[in-house]
């Protein structure tokens, strides 16, 4: 008896208006939590576009100092085959697929020629 009342109390004396009232809460709940990550999203957003303008700078900086400096006029080493030309493709995949190569034919690297690597995409 003392419960009825309480609820009496507080104005909830019809069922309809405290779901309806329980329904825009719920509502205005989810409103809130998916504009809260909305914000998120774009604030992610405009994080990655200045972090990839900040590492563009540095590489486009060592870009023209490594093409100025002259490869064809060094002299290769002991045992290598030549000028190997990459394709798309960094020196440190390129080492790893020689060795994989060199590998898997039983053969020492230096008894192998490549003259060139392409990624394929």
């Amino acid at each position: 008896m003392m419960l009825s009342n309480l609820f009496l109390a507080a104005g909830a004396n019809n069922v309809l208006d405290s779901t309806a009232d329980a329904a825009l809460a719920a509502v205005t709940g989810y409103a809130v939590v998916f504009l809260g990550i909305v914000i998120l999203m774009v604030a992610m957003m405009i994080m990655s576009k200045l972090v990839m303008l900040c590492q563009r700078k540095p590489a486009s900086v060592e870009a023209p100092a490594a093409k100025a400096a002259p490869t064809a006029d060094a002299p290769t080493a002991p045992g290598s085959a030549g000028q190997l030309k990459l394709y798309n493709t960094d020196p440190k995949t390129a080492a790893m697929l020689m060795a994989i190569v060199a590998d898997k034919m039983g053969k020492p690297i230096n008894e192998l020629r490549f003259i060139s690597i392409k990624e394929v995409k």
